[in-house]
């Protein structure tokens, strides 16, 4: 099965497990933790065009699990994020990592946080290596296996 195809698979069905569990993420670290993967997905290598930053925020009001959440409030918190990773990449990274450790706690909120940051790297079809990287870390700092995840 070609890659792209494994790919679309893979985040349909964490797609289908976030859903399933929509009712129990509506915690703010979950919240908060889900616009810092998204932002730092986005940025993940170094730099964020308009154009990724739209396609983002589309996916992020689409998903069914964030529209717990008022998307206005999303959206200002997803680009607070990534002003922080725009203005100094590692010390932002630092910070965003830390936001996202918050879910270690709570093990299904970390790995829905895990897989959200897996669905929008891999919405264009090519969840590249800089994107795989920043999700790794972002594993570590919820303390769950990036193997869990084939990264």
């Amino acid at each position: 099965m070609p890659i792209w195809d494994r790919l679309r698979t893979s985040t349909q069905t964490m797609q289908g497990q976030l859903t399933a569990k929509k009712n129990e993420l509506k915690s703010g670290a979950f919240r908060d933790a889900s616009m810092a993967i998204c932002a730092l997905v986005a940025a993940a290598d170094g730099t964020v065009d308009p154009a990724e930053r739209q396609r983002v925020a589309g996916l992020i009001a689409a998903n069914d699990v964030l529209a717990n959440f008022p998307a206005d409030d999303l959206q200002r918190r997803f680009n607070d994020y990534l002003v922080k990773l725009q203005q100094d990449f590692a010390f932002g990274k630092v910070s965003v990592l830390q936001d996202i450790g918050k879910t270690k706690k709570k093990p299904a909120e970390a790995r829905a946080v895990i897989q959200i940051g897996i669905i929008i790297g891999g919405a264009d079809g090519n969840f590249d290596k800089s994107e795989q990287a920043v999700v790794r870390e972002a594993c570590f700092a919820v303390g769950i296996s990036p193997d869990e995840f084939d990264l």
